[in-house]
């Protein structure tokens, strides 16, 4: 059996993501899935990632037959802005990767990152090959970091890796500057969970009372949505109803929207039931507003959307989309978005259902995890 340590960028729970995705579906693999860090300073924020600095202690969680979970230890702050630090903090990290590598019996396994601060870390890990997946242009997210450090760790990390993949054409070609190898794979769908939504299924309570059509997005309500153009709609179309499903991000000013009476945020959903609130929508929105982030973003929503089949409207970020204008409606106005709503409520025919539900069918998670796995057994490496 294959032996991987994937050093990840999302806890295991409650969302998963493109890690636990991937992970979950290699075939013939024991995997050692680490949570990412915490810096030692978070808690004075947020209390709640004082259980994150503590989970590192905890043993192992097996999670499924093949994959155990472990939390890395917290970091010193400023990791992003000083490559001293950085190091401090990986070789710490590599000790600790080491030691629960030896207690499971791993050898050389598989190195499989998607930070670029294991750049730092790589060369203190024995392992046989190493493989680095980019899911999103780290440097564009702000904060106490210097983006040309961190790209700095990004290319290092790049060339250093056996094979990189990337989850947008824009992230690729960049990183083959580093790495030849770079290749692009989007980012996909539980196609089995989200095509649940095309069937009959229970409406949730919070969208029994609602009428008129609902216009619902799925997903974090982050600095790079365009809340905008939906303050604009549901302002002009009062008997529309626009439900949000997803935990909102530090920092993000969402009053103009709490302040219109059509306009619903309903929190974090577990995974598993949101088939039940897509089928309740007459429209999915992927709603991403223009900017370096969203350029190199790659959905995992808007492939669960199609999965559903349901309509969709879209704005023109991320490029990757627009491969599937001839099934959706693309808005590049506030004026054009409530336009693209109102065609999307009645673009409803068996035959786009089935178009869009296909499309999300190719953009499974089972058949971008194939792709990569022949990739990878063609070089050698799994």
């Amino acid at each position: 059996m294959k032996q991987i340590v994937c050093l990840a960028t999302s806890p295991w729970y409650p969302i998963p993501t493109r890690k636990q995705q991937v992970m979950s579906r290699l075939h013939d693999a024991e995997v050692l899935y680490f949570d990412p860090s915490v810096s030692i300073i978070a808690p004075i924020k947020d209390r709640s990632a004082l259980a994150h600095c503590k989970a590192y202690r905890k043993p192992g969680e097996k999670v499924t037959d093949h994959i155990t979970v472990y939390a890395l230890p917290p970091v010193l702050p400023f990791f992003n802005k000083y490559r001293w630090i950085n190091r401090l903090n990986q070789k710490r990290m590599a000790a600790y990767v080491r030691k629960v590598m030896k207690y499971h019996g791993f050898e050389k396994p598989v190195l499989w990152t998607y930070s670029p601060v294991c750049a730092d870390l790589v060369d203190h890990v024995p392992h046989s090959a190493l493989v680095y997946d980019c899911v999103d242009r780290h440097s564009a997210y702000g904060g106490l970091m210097n983006p040309q450090l961190v790209d700095q760790m990004e290319m290092d990390l790049a060339a250093k890796s056996d094979m990189v993949f990337a989850t947008a054409d824009s992230l690729c070609q960049r990183l083959k500057a580093a790495n030849s190898k770079a290749t692009f794979i989007p980012n996909g769908a539980n196609f089995e969970l989200f095509c649940k939504a095309a069937e009959p299924r229970p409406v949730p309570q919070e969208l029994q009372t609602l009428e008129g059509p609902i216009l619902g997005f799925v997903g974090a309500l982050q600095s790079c949505i365009e809340y905008g153009w939906v303050v604009h709609a549901a302002k002009a179309r009062p008997q529309w109803n626009f439900v949000f499903i997803g935990k909102e991000k530090p920092g993000v000013d969402l009053s103009a929207l709490r302040a219109l009476p059509n306009v619903y945020f309903l929190g974090l959903k577990p995974h598993e039931q949101l088939p039940d609130y897509l089928a309740a929508f007459d429209v999915c929105l992927n709603l991403f507003a223009s900017g370096d982030l969203s350029k190199d973003v790659s959905p995992l929503k808007f492939y669960e959307y199609l999965a559903t089949g349901k309509p969709i409207v879209s704005t023109p970020q991320p490029d990757q989309v627009l491969q599937y204008e001839s099934i959706m409606q693309v808005a590049r106005t506030p004026e054009e978005f409530i336009d693209c709503c109102a065609q999307a409520i009645e673009d409803t025919t068996p035959e786009r259902v089935n178009a869009r539900m296909e499309a999300g069918r190719q953009s499974s998670w089972d058949a971008r995890v194939a792709q990569m796995e022949s990739i990878l057994q063609n070089m050698k490496i799994l």
